[in-house]
C-alpha cells in the first residue's frame, strides 16, 4: 500500500474537481453524514435552484456575500 505522502503526490497531480470530489469522498467516509440532514439538504438546494431558474430568487455575487462576513 502507499504511503500517506505518496498518495499526496498522486492526487497532487489531480485536477482541481477531482482532488475535490476525492476530499468530499474522504470527508463523507470520516464524518459519516447524517442521512436526514443530507436529503433535507438535498431538497432545499433543487428548492433554491428551481427557484433561481423561474426567476423567483436574485443571484448575489460573490464578493457581496463575502463582503457582509469579512472582518473590518
Amino acid at each position: 500500500m502507499a504511503s500517506a505522502l505518496e498518495l499526496v503526490r498522486e492526487i497532487e497531480k489531480l485536477p482541481p474537481d477531482e482532488r475535490a470530489a476525492l476530499v468530499d469522498q474522504v470527508l463523507r467516509d470520516v464524518l459519516q453524514p447524517d442521512a436526514e440532514i443530507e436529503a433535507a439538504w438535498a431538497e432545499e438546494s433543487s428548492r433554491r435552484w428551481n427557484a433561481y431558474k423561474n426567476g423567483e430568487l436574485e443571484a448575489i455575487p460573490y464578493e457581496t456575500v463575502m463582503a457582509k462576513y469579512r472582518k473590518p
